[in-house]
């Protein structure tokens, strides 16, 4: 007789099931754990006031502090030229880097000293003629009195009839003769200042002309004002140049300067602790420069570093970003150079200014990783529970954020951002072993 399928299938069923009851009963009951209270590690540190300095950073282009560009002031060839007036190279303050063809500018100065001497000979002659004109009036003079007097004796006889008509005629003629030769030595003698004021103006215009001819000649040598390095040669040697043609460019070596674009808020809280806090004038407040220290980075290498100073501020804002252009100068910026493990400070190296004002105030000074959420700080009170707590911050610089207040000195801040932050949990210091 044939088994139906479902009855065949009851023996495995019920025996898996018989098992699976086995089982149960037979299994050891769950153990019972006590669950502790959740807690979290985390870093934390002490609050502490310090006493807290404006640090404001920037960037900017090396430039020198002076450039020189040489200028021919006089047209001439180019007959000499410096062996060390290449590009790059770094040439002493009094040495001659150029030298014009001085020919034309010695006979000028020949031709006026000529001119001179000759205007000198002149006013010698006049003073001479002076001197003769005087004494011969003085003959004159005497001649003409001796004449009036025969003339009055003359007259005297004719007009007693002893004498001729003629002969009083003669004598007049005479006397006339002689005081005519009066009348032309004063002229001539008073003419003898006009004659000198004429020979002193002509004497004074040759002295301008020697004295241009003087100083074109003293033009024809370029000579270097102040120990510079030489950038570009515009001029070689033989080529004839023109008044007014650049000739040689070069940067001042003694200082170098950097405009960096400081902002506003920044620049005025550094300005704030170097000073009393009231009105200066703008003398005044270039003297607040001076309690500012300024440090120079290679931005490509920030282990290079150079002292520098705030000198001034430009004369205006910059219009798009609305920031303070601050000047910072470096004093002999090639001292110490050892490339490539020193380099010297060269003009358009791209470096970092970290400006260091004067101690502001004492206040509590967090990373910014502490505060959460722009005013959040997580506190670990007495117990080790967390609390969070609302700060003010008066500022972030560096990295850091200034507290004006909101926590006391000596509690505890916990630095890592938890999640989740719940009020109350218990915070094991980071290496306490709790």
């Amino acid at each position: 007789m044939k088994i139906p399928r479902g009855v065949r299938l009851l023996p495995p069923i019920a025996l898996g099931l018989g098992v699976a009851v086995w089982l149960v009963f037979a299994a050891e009951p769950p153990a019972r754990v006590d669950e502790g209270e959740r807690s979290v590690v985390a870093r934390t540190i002490r609050a502490e006031e310090a006493p807290v300095r404006a640090v404001v950073r920037g960037y900017g282009n090396v430039q020198a502090a002076r450039r020189w560009e040489a200028v021919s002031e006089i047209a001439g060839t180019i007959v000499w030229r410096h062996p060390d007036l290449d590009t790059g190279n770094v040439i002493e303050a009094g040495t001659t880097a150029l030298r014009i063809d001085p020919t034309a500018y010695d006979l000028a100065l020949a031709q006026a000293e000529a001119d001179l001497a000759a205007l000198r000979a002149d006013v010698a002659q006049t003073d001479i003629d002076a001197a003769n004109a005087t004494r011969l009036l003085t003959l004159e003079q005497s001649r003409l009195d001796l004449a009036e007097t025969e003339l009055a004796r003359i007259r005297d006889l004719r007009a007693r009839g002893v004498t001729s008509q003629s002969a009083l005629d003669a004598q007049e003629r005479t006397t006339l003769q002689v005081r005519r030769s009066v009348e032309e030595l004063q002229n001539t003698i008073d003419l003898i200042p006009s004659r000198r004021n004429r020979l002193d103006a002509q004497m004074a215009r040759t002295r301008v002309v020697l004295d241009r001819a003087k100083r074109d000649l003293a033009k024809t040598d370029i000579v270097v004002p102040f120990d510079l390095r030489v950038g570009t040669v515009h001029v070689e040697r033989h080529q004839f140049v023109t008044a007014g043609q650049k000739l040689v460019t070069a940067d001042d070596i003694a200082r170098a300067e950097i405009t960096a674009q400081m902002p506003v808020v920044s620049f005025r809280r550094l300005l704030g602790g170097a000073g009393e806090g009231g009105p200066v004038t703008p003398t005044g407040l270039a003297a607040r420069f001076d309690d500012i220290s300024a440090e120079v980075r290679l931005v490509s290498d920030p282990s290079q570093t150079w002292p520098g100073r705030l000198v001034r501020v430009e004369s205006a804002l910059d219009p798009q970003a609305r920031s303070v252009p601050a000047v910072i100068s470096v004093d002999d910026p090639y001292a110490g150079a050892n490339p490539p493990l020193h380099l010297p400070l060269v003009p358009n190296m791209y470096v970092e200014l970290v400006l260091t004002g004067p101690v502001i105030a004492t206040a509590i000074t967090l990373p910014d990783s502490a505060v959460h959420q722009g005013d959040l700080v997580y506190l670990r009170d007495d117990a080790g529970r967390l609390e969070l707590r609302k700060v003010a911050v008066a500022w972030r610089q560096g990295g850091q954020a200034v507290l004006g207040e909101g926590i006391s000195p000596g509690e505890e801040v916990i630095l890592d951002d938890l999640m989740p932050a719940l009020p109350g949990m218990l915070v094991a210091p980071a290496g306490s072993g709790e």
